[in-house]
C-alpha cells in the first residue's frame, strides 16, 4: 500500500483551490484568540498589585486554548479536501506491481568463490528471495555471457521459473563473454510487450567499456529504469555506471537488506512510471489528514474545550467528502462501501472486497483475484468499455474457456481498435487457442506436426486391415498441457541439457 511517497517530485493537490481556506482559517484563529487573551484594561486608579490580583484570564496568553485545536482541525480538513497526491490510480485490470526482467550473467567469472559458495549460486539464491517478495508479479529471466538468451518469458508463477534458474551454468552457454548490451536489448524487447511499466535488473560481477554506450543510449531515450546488483563490485565499471542517469547500483549483502532495497527501487520505479501516464487518474491521499483530525476531536470531550459554533464547521468538513456514506455501521460514518472495499482489496482480503464493492468493475476484479473467474466474466460481460471486455477475456482465459475469450478480446478491439492491450491479448488468445487445438489434434492422431509414420502396422493379424473401432480415451485431453506455463512443466529432460541445446540453436541462428 503506497501510503507515503518515495519522493516528492510528483506531489501536488488535486483540488488546490481549497487551500484558499487556509489563510481564512488562520485569520479566524488570530481574531478569536486575541479576543480571548486580550483581557480588559483596568483603571489607572487601581494599584498594579491589586489590578493583577483582580484580573482573570491574562495568564491564558501562553496556554493552549480550544480555538487552537479547532484551527488545527480545520486546517487538516482543508488539506484533506484539497486532495494531496503523489501517485496515479493503477488500472484495475493489470498488475499493481512492475513487471521485471532479470538479466543474469552466466560466465566463468561467476564461479569465483569469493562470495560463497560462488557468485552464480549466490545470485540464484537472491533471485529466489526476490521472487518470494514479489509474489504475483510478472518476472522474466535472461541469461547472458558471450550472447544473450531468454530463459523464461514473463510469468507470475515462480514454480515455472525456478527449475530453469537451477539449470543455468556457464556450461550451457554457447560461448563465454560479457555481452550485457545484448541482454539489455532483449530485456527492452520483452518489456515492450507489457501493458504495465517495468524495470530491468542485472545481476553481474562486472561490465565492459564496450557495453557502457548501450546503457547511456538507453537512458537518453528515457528507457525503463535499470538496476545493477553487483556480486563483486567493479570499481571502474561502477563509477562509469553511476554517471548514467536512471540507473541504481546495489551491492550484495549477507542478509536480506539488498533484496529489500531492490524491491523498494522497483516499486519506486513503478510509481514514477505511473505518474507519467496521463491516462490514469491521480489517487487522492487526503485520508492521511483525516485521521489526526479525528484524534484531535477527542479533546472536545474535556470540560471547557467545547466550542459549539465550531462543531458545525468541523461536521461539514468531515461529511463533505463522504456524502454517499450509509449508516450501516461505525465504518460507514467515515468510509463508503467502495472505500471499505478498496482497503480490503489492498489488504488482499478479496472475498470481503467482493462483498463490499458496489462499483461493478472493482467487484469483478475482486472476484477475478479471488479465483472466481466465471463469476467475474459474467459481471464483466454486461459492462461497457474496452476495459470490461479485456477483463472478461482474461477471466475466460483463466477458466479455460479459450474460444469465448477470443470473442471477448475481439469485442474489446471493436470498441477501441487503437487499444494496444486489447490487440495484444487478442493475438495471444488466438495463439493459445491454436496451440491447444493443434496439440489435441496431434494427440488424437498419434502424430506430431511434420512427422509421418515410420511403418504401417495392422492392429489385427487375422483381419489384415479390416475396419476396427477404437474406444476413445476420455482422459487424453485432460492430460494435455493447455497453457505455455503448463507445457514448460512437462519438460522431462534435465533442465541444463535442455537449455544448452536451445541456446546452441539460437546462437547458430544468429550467426547465419
Amino acid at each position: 500500500m503506497d501510503l507515503y511517497p518515495a519522493d516528492f517530485s510528483a506531489f501536488h493537490f488535486i483540488r488546490p483551490w481549497w487551500l484558499i481556506a487556509l489563510p481564512a482559517t488562520g485569520i479566524l484563529w488570530w481574531i478569536i484568540r486575541r479576543s480571548l487573551t486580550g483581557g480588559r484594561e483596568m483603571p489607572v486608579t487601581i494599584a498594579p498589585h491589586l489590578a493583577q490580583a483582580l484580573t482573570v484570564g491574562r495568564q491564558g496568553r501562553g496556554r493552549i486554548l480550544p480555538i487552537d485545536g479547532v484551527a488545527l482541525i480545520l486546517g487538516l480538513l482543508v488539506l484533506a479536501t484539497a486532495g494531496p497526491t503523489w501517485s496515479r490510480v493503477p488500472d484495475p485490470l493489470i498488475s499493481d506491481t512492475a513487471p521485471l526482467v532479470i538479466a543474469l550473467k552466466v560466465s566463468g567469472s561467476m564461479l569465483n568463490p569469493d562470495v560463497p559458495p560462488n557468485r552464480l549460486e549466490r545470485a540464484k539464491h537472491k533471485i529466489r528471495d526476490l521472487f518470494e517478495r514479489r509474489a504475483g508479479s510478472k518476472s522474466a529471466l535472461i541469461a547472458y555471457s558471450g550472447s544473450a538468451h531468454q530463459v523464461v518469458p514473463p510469468t507470475e508463477d515462480p514454480d515455472v521459473l525456478t527449475p530453469f534458474l537451477e539449470g543455468l551454468d556457464p556450461g550451457v552457454m554457447p560461448r563465454d563473454g560479457n555481452s550485457a548490451r545484448d541482454a539489455l536489448e532483449m530485456a527492452d524487447e520483452i518489456l515492450s510487450g507489457q501493458t504495465t511499466p517495468g524495470a530491468i535488473l542485472f545481476l553481474l560481477d562486472g561490465i565492459t567499456d564496450a557495453d557502457l554506450p548501450a546503457f547511456k543510449r538507453h537512458a537518453d531515450a528515457r528507457g525503463v529504469p535499470v538496476l545493477f546488483w553487483f556480486l563483486a563490485r567493479d570499481s571502474a565499471a561502477a563509477a562509469a555506471l553511476e554517471a548514467v542517469p536512471g540507473t541504481k547500483l546495489i551491492d550484495v549483502t549477507t542478509d536480506s537488506a539488498d533484496v529489500e532495497r531492490v524491491s523498494q527501487n522497483l516499486q519506486a520505479a513503478y510509481q514514477a512510471a505511473l505518474s507519467r501516464d496521463d491516462r490514469l487518474e491521480w489517487q487522492d491521499k487526503g485520508r492521511i489528514f483525516l485521521w489526526p483530525a479525528a484524534l484531535l476531536m477527542l479533546f472536545w470531550f474535556r470540560r471547557g474545550w467545547t466550542m459549539r459554533w465550531s462543531v458545525l464547521l468541523v461536521s461539514v468538513g468531515l461529511m463533505a467528502p463522504m456524502q454517499n456514506a450509509h449508516a450501516d455501521g461505525w465504518k460507514d460514518w467515515f468510509l463508503t462501501p467502495d472505500q471499505q472495499g478498496r482497503i480490503a482489496f489492498e489488504n488482499k482480503d478479496y472475498q470481503m472486497a467482493a462483498d463490499l464493492f458496489e462499483d461493478a468493475a472493482w467487484k469483478a476484479l475482486a472476484l477475478y483475484r479471488l479465483g472466481k473467474y466465471e463469476e467475474a466474466a459474467e459481471l464483466y460481460a454486461w459492462q461497457d468499455g474496452v476495459d470490461a471486455a479485456v477483463g472478461e477475456g482474461l477471466s475466460l482465459i483463466r477458466s479455460r474457456s479459450y474460444r469465448p475469450a477470443v470473442q471477448a478480446f475481439e469485442k474489446a478491439v471493436e470498441r477501441d481498435p487503437n487499444d494496444l492491450a486489447a490487440r495484444h491479448n487478442l493475438e495471444l488468445s488466438r495463439y493459445i487457442l491454436d496451440y491447444i487445438e493443434t496439440t489435441r489434434e496431434q494427440s488424437d492422431t498419434g502424430e506430431q506436426a511434420g512427422i509421418g509414420a515410420d511403418d504401417v502396422v495392422y492392429d489385427n493379424e487375422a483381419g489384415r486391415g479390416a475396419d476396427s473401432q477404437q474406444t476413445p480415451q476420455e482422459d487424453t485431453r485432460s492430460a494435455l498441457p493447455e497453457t505455455a506455463e503448463q507445457w514448460m512443466r512437462t519438460v522431462d529432460t534435465r533442465t541444463g541439457e535442455f537449455l544448452k541445446s536451445r541456446f546452441a540453436i539460437e546462437a547458430a541462428r544468429e550467426t547465419r
